[in-house]
């Protein structure tokens, strides 16, 4: 009887894996493309004006992933969060009448797309263009770019990070007939098909089958062969370059108007936690890398901190670097929570007790050396391994790949000299084919990537070695441009001159300028040579606040029904009355001039810090710079603006709760052990805006 029952449990599972095989194959499923974008009423293109006059400031997002991302895809199934699938044509809605941009780009992973899904995009992004109104003057553009995800991790010197891809033209026969990888294959095609099939449990039969077909399909495009010219490769094939050059070669074959706008920088789950842009160096090419991304839904990677998480002496022998005010490496941590357990802690066997569990963690490494201490909660760990006391910082922060860092450098690796010029933009970086979903701090699993759902699946951040990062999520940023015009041409060339600013959210309005340049004022994202006095002027607006619900030319395109399940039920609705900036400050850096010249002092991050007006009318400052005149030494300068603090989801990723002084004494991550899925995480934090820096060289 025994044997029958377990002979019939036996044939169940293999029947129950079979069935997971045959739907993870997409045996049962088929292609799925966008549907047409809405048509409906359009805002005024004289309603979203900011500045009268021939400077306008538009904002737009220039990173938008829909489920043509296979890890969206998967993200949005109800296993990990929920949401559906979304596609380049919902992205375009969400854009006009969600987020009212004036810009984004469509910037799916490269290394899972296929002919059908690039033509389906470009398709999508024409007639996004095409409801657009007038080409002279748009009520908005939308560019066509993809994602060229390199995430070698493991190998510093081979990693080269996240770049986006974007094109001015879209017309046909304007853009490239297939995107350029960074992989032949995307990652999470290598699941196994019965592992795909398992979202069935939660997930519509149908959806699955049809992720399962899309899996299939990426799998299925041959790798373009070596040695043709980008533009006499056969359509239907995977283009691929393994490193930025390779990538940059490509473009310039397809002879397109083209910027790579690396992000995602300081992110130490898909960076090295260890990695020195400084190796990146000799990969980076002026002509197209004029951009780069400082904040986005993943967020913040603008400041250099100095800080270790594992020291290595002269022999080559590790050890654990002390805690700095900002920084805590998690093997002190752990050396702390251990020597609490003593005993006698200031006894000598305590001492031999740390001692060798400093050993076992360091040859372990974290996070997976927080296995070596039993009956420990992530609270114990107060934030050991991330950057504190920073606004809204990436997860797992890698120092040596922040924008500040990059900046400072002078040199590549083989000691030859080169220079970092790029404007500073913000993006969302989000998953969910919502670009520019940082209007309204509400809903937190709609505006942010956390996947700590509530739901009965998957653990919240299954693919995660670190779980606590999933905290790390924010609203995500914007790219706010200086442009004479709305079209594209306009757009385009702010974007290229780096007359461009970064926010983390708000549309700030931000001026930033040289007022005395050989030729006159010049403004941010200039390159000036000059070895006069310089004299400079910040000037700063803050966002309007914002009305509960939508406009009406919202509810008319998309209809009520649709502004929930696409908007969430809110807009970007701004009322006439304006946040105050609270104040500005200036960051200072003046690059290296020879190859052992130490980063650190490079960067002053608080040269000049200015208060504003506290009843929210524009804050204007002008400073100067003797030093420039007397070091004669290349300077670039940007201003960091601060609006009035407020709510913000994820303001405070730890959730700390602190003591009389001011000490961080228990984290309260949000996690699914500390969030209900209606619960946003708020906390007090100013939002802000980065200008684009203006370089100086003297004569």
């Amino acid at each position: 009887m025994i044997k029958k029952i377990l002979l019939m449990v036996v044939v169940f599972l293999l029947v129950l894996a079979g069935w997971f095989h045959l739907v993870g194959k997409g045996w049962l499923g088929g292609p799925w493309s966008s549907a047409p974008a809405a048509i409906g009423p359009r805002l005024k293109v004289s309603d979203k004006v900011i500045s009268p006059g021939s400077d306008q400031i538009l904002f737009g997002d220039l990173h938008t992933h829909t489920n043509y991302s296979l890890d969206a895809y998967i993200f949005n199934t109800n296993l990990v969060k929920g949401g559906g699938v979304v596609t380049p044509a919902d992205a375009c809605d969400f854009a006009r009448y969600c987020s009212a941009l004036d810009f984004w780009s469509i910037n799916d992973h490269a290394e899972g797309l296929t002919p059908r899904v690039w033509e389906d995009t470009l398709s999508s992004i024409r007639e996004c263009n095409d409801r657009a109104g007038d080409p002279a003057n748009p009520d908005m553009v939308s560019f066509a770019g993809w994602e060229w995800s390199n995430s070698n991790k493991d190998d510093v010197g081979s990693h080269y990070g996240h770049k986006n891809v974007i094109f001015r033209t879209w017309e046909e026969g304007q853009v490239p007939t297939r995107p350029i990888s960074s992989a032949e294959n995307y990652l999470f095609t290598r699941l196994p098909p019965a592992v795909v099939g398992l979202f069935t449990l939660s997930d519509s039969l149908a959806s699955i089958s049809d992720l399962g077909w899309y899996f299939q399909e990426s799998k299925a495009v041959p790798v373009c062969p070596d040695g043709i010219s980008a533009t006499e490769l056969p359509k239907d094939c995977r283009e691929v370059a393994l490193t930025p050059q390779t990538l940059y070669r490509k473009l310039g074959e397809w002879g397109f108007d083209s910027i790579v706008i690396p992000h995602g920088l300081a992110w130490g789950t898909t960076n090295p936690t260890t990695g020195d842009f400084k190796t990146q160096m000799d990969q980076h090419d002026q002509r197209y890398q004029k951009l780069l991304e400082v904040f986005s839904g993943h967020g913040n990677s603008e400041q250099f901190e100095d800080f270790q998480r594992v020291g290595t002496r002269q022999d080559g022998s590790l050890f654990c670097p002390p805690a700095t005010e900002n920084f805590t490496p998690c093997c002190a941590q752990a050396a702390k929570i251990t020597r609490s357990r003593c005993a006698d802690p200031e006894s000598a066997a305590c001492d031999s007790e740390v001692d060798s569990l400093l050993e076992a963690f360091l040859a372990k490494g974290a996070p997976q050396g927080r296995s070596l201490l039993k009956d420990t909660a992530i609270e114990d760990w107060l934030g050991c391994g991330q950057l504190r006391n920073s606004f809204q910082p990436s997860a797992l922060y890698a120092p040596r790949l922040s924008a500040q860092y990059n900046l400072a450098q002078g040199f590549d690796e083989d000691d030859e000299p080169k220079r970092l010029k790029v404007g500073l933009i913000g993006s969302s970086d989000g998953h969910q084919g919502r670009p520019g979903s940082s209007f309204k701090e509400d809903n937190r699993l709609l505006r942010t990537d956390h996947k700590d759902s509530g739901k009965q699946g998957l653990s919240a951040d299954f693919y995660k070695a670190d779980k606590e990062s999933g905290a790390f999520y924010y609203t995500g940023g914007l790219v706010a441009a200086h442009t004479d015009g709305r079209n594209r041409d306009a757009i385009w060339k702010a974007l290229d001159n780096r007359n461009v600013y970064a926010t983390s959210g708000d549309r700030m309005l931000v001026w930033f300028d040289l007022l005395n340049g050989p030729s006159g004022e010049v403004p941010m994202g200039s390159e000036v040579l000059m070895s006069d006095l310089p004299t400079f002027r910040v000037k700063a607006l803050g966002a309007f606040e914002q009305q509960p619900g939508c406009p009406d030319y919202s509810l008319q395109g998309l209809g009520a029904e649709r502004i929930q399940s696409l908007c969430g039920g809110e807009c970007y609705n701004p009322s006439d009355q304006r946040k105050a900036i609270s104040r500005i400050e200036i960051v200072r850096i003046q690059p290296q001039v020879h190859p052992d010249e130490k980063v650190r002092p490079l960067i002053q991050d608080k040269w000049r810090v200015f208060d504003c007006p506290a009843d929210g009318s524009i804050c204007s400052v002008e400073f100067e710079d003797p030093d420039y005149v007397s070091t004669g030494r290349s300077t670039l300068y940007y201003a960091r603006v601060i609006q009035q603090a407020e709510l913000l989801i994820g303001g405070d990723p730890f959730g700390c709760e602190y003591d009389a002084d001011g000490q961080c004494i228990k984290v309260n991550y949000c996690l699914r052990e500390n969030a209900t899925p209606d619960k946003n995480c708020l906390a007090s934090a100013g939002p802000r805006a980065w200008s684009s820096p203006i370089f100086l060289e003297p004569k």
